[in-house]
């Protein structure tokens, strides 16, 4: 069938790399790592390898030197193969806390070692249970004490930290009380998680996505002064950098559920016959798929131009936030659309559908709520009181 992408021909070279690369890690792959809960190991180190995981690293420390909008492609195109690049998809944003804010010992040391794929940083210690997405009242609290800080708290729904040598954590270092703006007082540390033994435990979550995710423990953990991350007490400000590019690479990889969805979709209404001809002939198979297919389009338009604004260094909060909704949406609806065409083959394993319609449905909630977009743009764009 014709392709569906009217932007497929754009940065061409790099879509068909990584199209190449995922063919090797078909179906049956995905589906076996999923049977034993695993994680896909091969996949993420092929992905590594090939480099596509540094591409938003400069070329100054061995990554590919690319933007966002590169970097944006390369995971669309990895979930429009019917991969799940939210296995690894954290190593291209994470690092950018690192890259603007790090002094220059920091980035010589680990940056190189990240772009060969020695070092995999992909893991981001920011939640908590009793604070959700109000960050400014986490608990978590570093205590200065000589050459070290000592950190004990708690945090939850922390990815990949068991696939990971690095992570970024953000903890309080001046008591919430003691601070003039509740922003204030946050520090963001980069742990080296295989030096990491006494005091900190793991605690896998049983959960619905496609990859795992923990619970972490510390008491009197113990990370050098010398990997806080910038100056004590703005690590808010420097994890708040690098959240227009979370949203942007996120959106993408909805952007290409959206269109794995619609191809699938339309593609089984063409070869599925009940009552003597396709159902791909009715209306009520063919208007959903068109219209799940038109809202895909205009989620890509928008994950563009965020995109664009955010690789020319202009403000795009608004952008970012909104291309992560509108691709978030979208693909959501993709999913239901493509499952119900499906009828009951859509819940079998082996069409991979309920497999993607899970882990599309993640990024409804993750890593940012629908309702705290919305309350960003009524504020910050519509002019509306702050709602909490």
């Amino acid at each position: 069938m014709t392709e569906i992408n009217p932007r497929a021909s754009l940065h061409a070279e790099y879509r068909e790399s990584v199209r190449e690369l995922c063919r090797g890690f078909g179906s049956d792959y995905w589906q076996r790592v999923e049977a034993e809960g695993a994680y896909p190991e091969a996949f993420v180190k092929a992905l590594t390898d090939a480099g596509w995981l540094s591409v938003l690293i400069p070329s100054e420390y061995g990554g590919g030197g690319l933007g966002v909008t590169e970097g944006s492609v390369i995971l669309e195109e990895i979930n429009r193969s019917g991969a799940n690049s939210g296995a690894c998809h954290a190593q291209m944003y994470i690092m950018g806390t690192l890259l603007r804010h790090g002094s220059t010992v920091q980035k010589e040391r680990y940056l190189p070692r990240i772009a060969a794929g020695e070092l995999r940083l992909q893991s981001f210690a920011v939640t908590e249970p009793t604070t959700g997405t109000d960050t400014t009242r986490i608990r978590t609290f570093a205590r200065k004490q000589g050459d070290r800080y000592v950190v004990s708290g708690q945090k939850v729904w922390i990815s990949r930290v068991q696939h990971s040598d690095l992570m970024l954590l953000l903890a309080r270092t001046t008591p919430l009380p003691n601070v003039a703006k509740k922003s204030e007082g946050l520090s963001v540390f980069l742990v080296e998680l295989n030096a990491a033994a006494k005091g900190m435990s793991v605690r896998p979550i049983r959960n619905m996505v496609g990859h795992e995710t923990n619970e972490i423990f510390f008491d009197d953990f113990e990370v050098p002064a010398e990997n806080l991350i910038g100056e004590e007490g703005k690590g808010f400000r420097y994890i708040l950098d690098g959240m227009n590019a979370e949203r942007i690479l996120i959106a993408a990889e909805c952007i290409g559920d959206g269109y794995w969805f619609v191809d699938r979709a339309r593609t089984y209404a063409s070869s599925r016959n009940v009552f003597d001809r396709p159902i791909g002939k009715n209306q009520g198979i063919q208007f959903p798929i068109a219209t799940a297919y038109a809202h895909v389009r205009a989620a890509d338009l928008m994950r563009y131009d965020a995109a664009r604004l955010f690789d020319a260094g202009q403000p795009c909060g608004g952008e970012a936030n909104m291309a992560k909704m509108l691709a978030a949406d979208a693909s959501w609806e993709a999913a239901n659309v493509c499952l119900q065409t499906h009828g009951g083959f859509g819940f079998a394993a082996e069409y991979d559908v309920e497999r993607k319609f899970r882990e599309t449905r993640l990024y409804q909630v993750a890593p940012i709520s629908t309702n705290l977009i919305l309350s960003y743009v009524a504020e910050h764009i519509l002019g509306r009181p702050r709602s909490f």
